[in-house]
């Protein structure tokens, strides 16, 4: 079976997108510019779950995500009170700070002057092309980029009327038409989502996308993935299908959860396609299986929340049998290959002594101190 291919010979698709720059200091603010497309490291963000109007409890959340590795942040822009406050946000954020609106084009229109690195409209909400053309004009004149947010939910009424179209066409044809208009106004630093619940329509959705404006930078996510059992499964096949693919220049993994859990998995994802770098550390623990004489369940368990807090890149390695022991995870910095009641602890694939299984946890920790030191 042939599979068409988005990307050139040599060349991923992320590759060919326009890289725009976001953030910078525009209009006052203080934040560190990023870049996003044209190859770009693919860029993690998330969105405040804050209310906008709480201006220290925003920038105190900025900077703990900040910590969590986001590179941009969104904030929802939802009435004029939220202007002054989000501007004050923008001028102190470490981070760019994208305004969010819906419904109101006036309050985007007013977030770009107010500094914001970036608005994220859905035009199919924000009213007519009079009203889009006005936002297209204040992000021109205020320099930032736009992410056209296209999502299944809340497509115009014509487009979901085109019984012809599956979701995944419906959000294609909705999504070019509005670069075309974009374009046509000679406003070129677009950012494009076309977003839905579904996985497979939202891959779909992305590929037809990729090779149909292959100069645009996509922003990828799966829209109301759900908590995070279910959401971080669904995100990790939606995202990561289409960054193995090298489409998309930038990630919001959609949790009902802590935004910072949004990035821990948006992190994992990238990390585990060998994207970027593991921030902390990486767990490698073998399934279990009737070789298996010990409890590695909870050995397991309890190594992986005791070093949750540990920021340092460190491959750790808990493995339940001689099968699957330091020849599988030759490459952890620090493990153990448990045998009947006992575990061989070994660095780099090298046994450095046994212990009781009572004595493991602290037997691994012990070594760990030394290599975290």
């Amino acid at each position: 079976m042939t599979t068409l291919s988005t990307e050139l010979p040599g060349k991923k698709p992320r590759e060919q997108t326009r890289q725009l720059t976001i953030g910078g200091g525009a209009r006052g603010g203080e934040s560190k510019s990023v870049l996003l497309g044209g190859g770009a490291p693919v860029v993690v963000q998330t969105m405040l779950n804050t209310p906008t109007g709480e201006v220290a409890a925003c920038l105190a959340q900025i900077n703990a995500l900040a910590e969590e590795g986001c590179s941009i942040i969104r904030l929802a822009v939802e009435s004029p009170r939220d202007l002054d406050p989000f501007e004050e946000i923008c001028k102190e954020s470490p981070l760019p700070v994208v305004a969010d609106v819906h419904f109101d084009y006036r309050l985007a229109v007013e977030a770009a002057r107010r500094g914001a690195a970036k608005l994220r409209i859905n035009p199919g909400n924000i009213g007519g092309r009079d009203k889009v053309d006005a936002v297209i004009e204040a992000a021109g004149e205020a320099g930032i980029a736009i992410r056209i947010g296209v999502n299944a939910g809340s497509l115009s009424e014509e487009i979901k009327s085109y019984e012809a179209l599956s979701t995944a066409g419906k959000l294609v044809f909705s999504a070019t038409q509005l670069v075309e208009h974009f374009e046509g106004r000679s406003f070129k630093d677009i950012v494009l989502s076309a977003k839905a619940s579904y996985v497979n329509e939202t891959i779909e959705a992305y590929r037809t996308l990729s090779m149909a404006l292959p100069h645009i930078p996509l922003h990828l996510g799966i829209t109301e993935a759900g908590t995070v059992w279910a959401g971080s499964i669904r995100s990790a096949v939606g995202i990561g299908t289409l960054l193995a693919e090298g489409i998309g220049d930038t990630v919001r993994v959609s949790l009902t959860a802590d935004p910072a859990e949004e990035l821990r998995v948006a992190h994992e994802i990238l990390a585990a396609l060998r994207l970027s770098e593991p921030r902390g550390v990486t767990l490698i623990s073998c399934p279990t299986c009737s070789r298996c004489k010990v409890d590695l369940i909870s050995i397991a368990t309890e190594v992986e929340q005791r070093l949750s807090g540990v920021k340092e890149p460190l491959r750790v390695a808990v493995m339940g049998c001689v099968v699957n022991g330091p020849g599988e995870a030759a490459e952890a910095d620090i493990g153990v290959a448990c045998g009947k009641g006992t575990g061989a602890i070994f660095a780099k694939g090298k046994v450095l002594y046994t212990v009781e299984e009572g004595a493991i946890i602290e037997s691994l920790f012990k070594e760990l101190e030394s290599v975290l030191k």
